[in-house]
This record gives structure tokens, C-alpha cells and sequence, in this order.
């Protein structure tokens, strides 16, 4: 599939506002360049997004199909929790899954998926709490609670891996956080390697937790799963919510269940169709 000119057709999606660019590339068709994922994602003389998705040819055996994400600035991510509900949404309006359960392939794994009323239940995997596994540097076993130096700024987060690197601060209130500056010297903290999501997250209730998320490679987003995943068992595991939250975000409310701490986190929530397009630039 050509990078320019007529042919490039899209898809244009968001699940909870965090917002995307889907492009068919099965048949083996070429990733899309660093360059081609910035202009696509610019707001301004793009299409704008949040990440590219791209749908590929199954992996795994019995898998529908799988997909890659992009960041708005061309760096390739591990795993993206909206990205996953539009993905399987956009498989079923496809005819590619066609039965009320079915499996798809992220880079981070395979996952089963399952319709939801309006939306799609997505099994995330387990968390990797080890920070070998997350990566996190500077630290040799986990805890509940990190403290690092940021650019001379004392930090304290919890840390967890969703198939991608994922920093928690609770706040007393995400209103009035600090995400942009914060989640900033987190990214650029030599602790984290391979840089970090780092969420926002105010504990309403034991059923409700309010976040914000400052994503790496995109800035603040409306919505981020696998960071509404994060924020929940970590805080489950310090034993603030329960097993099963709500998990309110700028862009709308994602349901999180994780039933013990070998078992797989399930997300669910809507994924919409916004528009299809040709990119022609």
C-alpha cells in the first residue's frame, strides 16, 4: 500500500475519546513510516489521532487477525487497551470476526475478546509488576510504592507493565494534578528505559477511580486503557478499590475487573466509528 497519493483509505475511530487511525494493511502490506504517523496524527494539516492502529494477518493460531500501533510521533507502542476495543470493532463490521467471542493479536500478545452491549470486553493479560519487566531501573524487587529523583523533583508512583511501561501517582484530586510537568520528568527519567505512561489517578470510591494520563509519545489523551488497567490494580493491590472498578476518564468511563493476581485484567467500553477517508497528501 503507497505512503502517498490516492489509496490509503482509513478508518477513523475512538474508544472513550482517545482517538485513532486505522489502516488495513493485511496481505503483508508495509508498516506505516515514522513520517506517514505524523502527518496522519497532526490535528492541524493531518487527519489527527492519537495513535495509528494497523490491522495485519493473524499471528497466533485460531487469531483473527492482528494489529500494530503507532504513537502520534511515529514510535511504535506495545499495547493500547481503546485501540484494542476499535480494532475488534472494526473487525466485526469487516466480517472478519463473526462469531460473539473471538481472539486478536497485539504486539504485547494475544488476546480473547468478547461483545459487550454496545462495546467489547478485551482481555489485557497479566501484570508484570516486577520491575525487570516493566522496565524499571534503579530498583531490584517490587514494592507498592517507588520514590526517585526527577530532574530534582521527588517523585513517589507505583509501577506496573501492561505490555507497556505504566507509572501510577495518586492524587487527592486529578483536577488540579500536575500531568504535564510531572509526567514529563517521569519520561525522561533514566528509570524508565523505554519511558512511561504515567497516570493521574483520584480514588472516589471503592468502585470509582477518576484518571488522567499523560501517554508517551502523544501527551495528555482523553482516554488511555491500558493506563485505566494500570491505575486499577495497582490500586487494588495497595487495597483501595475492589476487584472490580469504574474507571472515569476525560473522555468517558471504562470498566476494569481483575478477579485475583494470576489472573488476566479485563477492560470494557465503547469503540465508534467517526469517519472513512483516503489520504491523498
Amino acid at each position: 500500500m503507497a505512503e502517498t497519493g490516492p489509496g490509503l483509505r482509513f478508518s477513523k475511530m475512538h474508544g472513550a475519546g482517545n482517538d485513532f487511525v486505522v489502516l488495513d494493511l493485511r496481505g503483508n502490506a508495509p508498516p506505516p513510516s515514522p513520517a506517514l504517523c505524523r502527518a496522519l496524527a497532526d490535528r492541524h494539516t493531518g487527519v489527527g489521532c492519537d495513535q495509528i492502529l494497523t490491522v495485519g494477518d493473524p499471528r497466533a493460531a485460531g487469531s483473527v487477525a492482528s494489529y500494530g500501533i503507532w504513537n502520534a510521533d511515529g514510535s511504535p507502542s506495545g499495547q493500547c487497551g481503546n485501540g484494542a476495543r476499535c480494532i475488534a470493532a472494526w473487525l466485526v463490521r469487516d466480517g472478519a470476526a463473526t462469531t460473539p467471542s473471538f481472539v486478536i493479536d497485539s504486539p504485547a500478545g494475544t488476546h480473547a475478546v468478547e461483545r459487550d452491549g454496545d462495546g467489547y470486553r478485551v482481555a489485557m493479560g497479566v501484570p508484570e509488576f516486577e520491575p525487570a519487566r516493566i522496565p524499571l531501573h534503579g530498583f531490584d524487587d517490587a514494592r507498592d510504592t517507588y520514590v526517585v529523583a526527577a530532574a530534582g523533583a521527588i517523585v513517589g508512583f507505583g509501577a506496573v507493565s501492561m505490555g507497556n511501561p505504566h507509572a501510577v501517582i495518586e492524587v487527592d484530586d486529578v483536577a488540579t494534578a500536575a500531568v504535564e510537568h510531572q509526567g514529563r520528568l517521569l519520561q525522561r527519567s533514566d528509570n524508565f528505559p523505554e519511558s512511561v505512561n504515567v497516570g493521574f489517578a483520584q480514588v472516589e470510591s471503592r468502585g470509582r477511580i477518576r484518571l488522567r494520563v499523560y501517554e508517551r509519545g502523544v501527551g495528555e489523551t482523553r482516554a488511555c486503557g491500558s493506563g485505566a488497567c494500570a491505575a486499577a490494580v495497582v490500586l487494588m493491590r495497595r487495597g483501595r478499590v475492589d476487584r472490580e472498578v469504574t474507571v472515569a476518564l476525560p473522555g468517558g468511563e471504562l470498566r476494569i475487573a481483575w478477579p485475583g493476581d494470576d489472573a488476566p485484567v479485563t477492560m470494557a467500553g465503547p469503540a465508534s466509528f467517526v469517519f472513512e477517508g483516503e489520504w491523498v497528501a
